[in-house]
């Protein structure tokens, strides 16, 4: 990544964040304050409970990935990142140099990806349309968080652990 594409994905407020391994295709919007550039071929992205975990499923199953920035406000522009994915879990050694990052709980992490960048791609993002932030949702941060006091977050995903099979439905 350049320079200017770093600046660019760093005031993003919104990500879109695409998978596949073995199943099927995973997309997902992200937000919050959860991505951290590294270095111009290395991002870091802070996971939270909540979802399928089919992210860290592609992972292990040594997956695609592609994130998509896109400007809302501005001039247009998307920038896709196309990676590989390695997983940092609660124990390794780097989790709390790298959670330090974000000045997050760590009982509310499920995991930390690092994404190492193998091509970048720039597009016009002249249909996207401009639209403003209006606030952060603060939802996910407040269920996970309820959870922990309750002593049921660790449950939920071992629970969650593993995301539905969806081959059932094809």
């Amino acid at each position: 990544m350049t320079e200017k594409n770093i600046k660019f994905i760093e005031v993003q407020r919104l990500f879109y964040l695409a998978s596949v391994s073995d199943k099927e295709v995973n997309l997902s919007p992200k937000g919050h304050d959860s991505l951290r550039v590294l270095d111009e071929s290395t991002l870091l992205f802070m996971n939270y409970s909540g979802s399928g975990n089919r992210t860290y499923r592609d992972a292990v199953n040594d997956g695609e990935f592609t994130m998509v920035f896109n400007a809302f406000e501005g001039k247009p522009k998307i920038v896709r990142l196309f990676c590989k994915a390695g997983i940092v879990h609660k124990e390794d050694e780097a989790f709390e140099k790298y959670l330090a990052m974000f000045g997050e709980n760590p009982s509310l992490v499920r995991n930390l990806f690092i994404f190492h960048i193998y091509a970048v791609e720039i597009s016009c993002g002249y249909t996207v349309p401009e639209m403003a932030i209006k606030a952060e949702r603060t939802y996910l941060h407040d269920w996970m968080t309820d959870y922990v006091e309750k002593g049921r977050l660790e449950a939920y995903n071992i629970k969650n652990f593993t995301p539905p099979d969806l081959r059932a439905y094809r």
